[in-house]
């Protein structure tokens, strides 16, 4: 069983690596290979069926499907990877310092996470959308402040356990300042186990992206996004479903490669699964 269960493994992670790469790609040079004007209304030829011309069709204002499609994955993924670079930022800094300091900066910090952490993200995103307003900026930092308190904590409790490592105490005797002992003994340790987690997170923060501009909440018409194409076509949907096929395709297809793909690295990367199984 063992030797034929790795072949598919690896084959799987492998397609979920090109479908996540694919993503990022599109995300990356999409404005240079858009076939047509993703804004451009064509009320001539609106709900085309997919054709030479429009490979994906058009949908109700004439515009191509496939053209929203690409430039939408620079919206939704764009957003996603500003969404994470900022919670990766916040929560290294929250953790590192409330497991390097410890006492009560610990305390204080982590009782300031357990209040975010009691909410659900989704709900919290919500909250902070009504406080602060609708727009994609909005949508960015509510993620961000619903997301950072679960990163702070996985940090400290990192840091709290390599503090203690022969290495980090042999450079605390030496004398060495606290900011330096994180960034050249703690900081190395950290990153791989984040990295995983920030993998797996972005299927999960695209499907908050795309459902609260799906609301009306986040990214607003007609800026092409996955989510404000399927609340596009949802009065659509009895006469034109794939308008909203597509959209919600590319949405999954996003969370299945980068989720699988998260999956590996935490294989890979975590020491207590990898020291579990033997490996």
């Amino acid at each position: 069983m063992i030797p034929t269960a790795r072949p598919v493994r690896s084959g799987s992670v492998a397609a979920a690596g090109i479908l996540a790469a694919g993503f990022v790609l599109l995300a990356l040079v999409g404005p240079l290979v858009v076939p047509h004007d993703p804004l451009a209304v064509d009320l001539a030829h609106r709900f085309e069926a997919p054709n030479l011309v429009h490979l994906l069709g058009t949908d109700h204002l004439g515009r191509d499907i496939l053209s929203r499609l690409i430039a939408g994955a620079r919206t939704t993924l764009g957003s996603v990877l500003v969404v994470l670079a900022l919670v990766l930022v916040l929560g290294l800094s929250v953790g590192g310092l409330a497991g390097m300091v410890g006492g009560r900066l610990d305390a204080v910090l982590m009782r300031l996470c357990d209040v975010f952490l009691t909410i659900p993200t989704f709900v919290l995103a919500l909250f902070m959308i009504g406080a602060l307003g609708t727009g994609l900026v909005n949508v960015v930092v509510a993620i961000v402040l619903s997301h950072w308190a679960w990163y702070a904590r996985i940090v400290r409790g990192l840091v709290l356990e390599l503090k203690t490592r022969d290495y980090v105490l042999a450079a605390r005797i030496a004398g060495a300042p606290p900011l330096a002992i994180f960034a050249e003994h703690v900081l190395p340790g950290v990153v791989p186990p984040l990295a995983a987690l920030a993998t797996l997170d972005i299927g999960h923060m695209a499907l908050h992206v795309a459902g609260l501009s799906f609301l009306g909440l986040g990214v607003q018409p007609p800026t092409p996004e996955w989510g404000v194409m399927i609340n596009d076509a949802r009065a659509f949907f009895w006469t034109r479903p794939l308008l909203v096929v597509w959209p919600g395709l590319a949405i999954a297809l996003a969370v299945l490669g980068f989720n699988r793909l998260g999956d590996a690295l935490r294989d890979r990367l975590d020491p207590a699964l990898v020291a579990g199984r033997g490996l």
